[in-house]
């Protein structure tokens, strides 16, 4: 009896080993280091919620909890009728100094200029007949036929009539400058500003309508026809459906043999039989404690590092935060 208690307590040690480092596969983080690799993670959870990028009354609501829509599919509209005129507004503006621009970069019009020539040539002629006036008048006045008042008079007349032929001729240089370059560029600025006035009620008259961004499914409806929303408000909650990822955590002993591009087959507890294939497309370059929702007690202050597996070929047999196993066969790593 007493020999065979040296080789129950040699036995029962060798057992405890063996259960020892073979915690990690029990208890489900990680198998063998020397074999093939299990790991165990979750569909990655990926949710959008959607609204307006404008505030309005709501005009229609066109799904409902649990739709499939795919991208682009238009999910609500609001009541555009205040965006429509406000474009039209913006339209109308463009237009009025779109005109005004062209009517500088054309210049004055050729019965423009003409006009302009007669007016001096009739002030020319009035500046004519009031100068000989007043040098008759000059002539008579040391006879005393004209009085010194009348020759003052002949003189201002003279003066006023010089004084509108300059005035007319100025007028004609002007037009046959045609349009200060200043002058266009300003108008060139002013209709640029309302044609961008135009680009943002185009804009806002798009952003009336709410589509979706990608494939999916509706998993909220918050609001009903009716409704006045504000720019900030959530009108759908919309689950994605691609890419599907797995996010899970492997120990630093395995990093070596697990890269990005690394193909691996991910397998489900409802359907184990039924692999997806994917491959590894990110590892973080940090470090953190195990996430709770794979720690276990022995586990709880083990260094990982968090991983992203992309799944090739997905289906409805895998949905956001469903724990999976990711199997890795072949070490690629020492």
């Amino acid at each position: 009896m007493k020999r065979l208690v040296p080789i129950l307590a040699v036995l029962l040690l060798g057992g405890l080993a063996a259960w020892w480092f073979d915690l990690p596969a029990r208890f489900g983080f990680a198998e063998a280091r020397n074999g093939p690799i299990r790991l165990y993670g979750n569909v990655d959870i990926r949710q959008v919620e959607l609204g307006f990028r404008v505030g309005g009354r709501i005009s229609a609501m066109e799904f409902d909890e649990g739709d499939s829509v795919k991208a682009g599919d238009l999910l609500a509209r609001l009541d555009t009728k205040p965006y429509e005129d406000a474009l039209a507004a913006a339209e109308a503006q463009a237009g009025a100094l779109r005109a005004q621009l062209d009517k500088l970069v054309a210049g004055p019009r050729i019965a423009e200029i003409s006009q302009a020539r007669a007016q001096l040539d009739e002030q020319t002629a009035n500046y004519e007949n009031a100068k000989l006036t007043y040098e008759r008048a000059a002539q008579l006045r040391p006879g005393g036929t004209v009085s010194q008042s009348v020759l003052d008079s002949n003189k201002a007349a003279r003066d006023a009539a010089l004084a509108r032929v300059v005035s007319a001729q100025q007028a004609l240089d002007l037009l046959l400058e045609g349009s200060r370059k200043e002058d266009i560029a300003a108008a060139r600025a002013s209709l640029q500003g309302a044609e961008a006035n135009i680009a943002a009620a185009q804009t806002a008259l798009d952003d009336a309508q709410l589509k979706a961004p990608a494939s999916g499914t509706i998993l909220s409806r918050l609001r009903e026809p009716g409704a006045i929303i504000a720019t900030s408000d959530i009108v759908y909650v919309l689950s994605l459906d691609r890419p599907v990822w797995v996010r899970g955590y492997v120990s630093e002993p395995l990093l070596g043999k697990i890269h990005p591009g690394l193909e691996v087959t991910v397998t489900t507890d409802s359907a184990p039989d039924r692999p997806y294939r994917g491959k590894v497309g990110f590892i973080s370059p940090v470090a953190e404690f195990t996430p709770k929702s794979v720690e276990t007690p022995e586990l709880r202050t083990d260094l990982v590092y968090r991983l992203r597996v992309v799944i090739d070929a997905p289906d409805q047999g895998l949905r956001q935060g469903m724990p999976v196993t990711v199997h890795i066969p072949e070490p690629s790593g020492p």
